[in-house]
């Protein structure tokens, strides 16, 4: 995969690339939004907790289809608390390590499930 931040553009705020060029004949994975809960059906109650969890259930689909978070194109972020935007930062980085998927993120209201402070979706693909 061939990442795109030109220097015409503001440098991205976070690990992430403006763009992610996928390449001809590559298997593509969409992950469905992913949440906190745990394959027991735990939810922790911090935020940080479910942003880990989150990014497990995230790595666990990609392992399922041979696939890592270097293999991640786009990811959208939806954080239903502002505030918690520095601290899933930080967990997004330590996930990503030196991944840099295309990336956006939003504060939005509310998730489908109450309780719940993060969902992330996803796209990989894999040459």
């Amino acid at each position: 995969m061939k990442t795109y931040s030109p220097a015409t553009v503001a440098a991205p705020s976070g690990p992430y690339s403006h763009g992610v060029e996928i390449p001809a004949g590559a298997r593509v994975l969409h992950l469905a939004g992913q949440v906190g809960v745990a394959p027991d059906g735990s939810v922790p109650a911090d935020f940080e907790g479910q942003a880990v969890q989150c990014w497990k259930n995230i790595k666990a689909i990609l392992a399922a289809a041979g696939m890592g978070v270097e293999n991640l194109v786009k990811c959208t972020h939806f954080l239903t608390r502002a505030e918690d935007v520095p601290a899933y930062g930080r967990v997004r980085a330590q996930q990503l390590g030196e991944a840099r998927p295309a990336s956006t993120l939003l504060v939005i209201s509310a998730l489908a499930r109450p309780g719940l402070l993060v969902e992330v979706e996803a796209i990989a693909a894999k040459g």
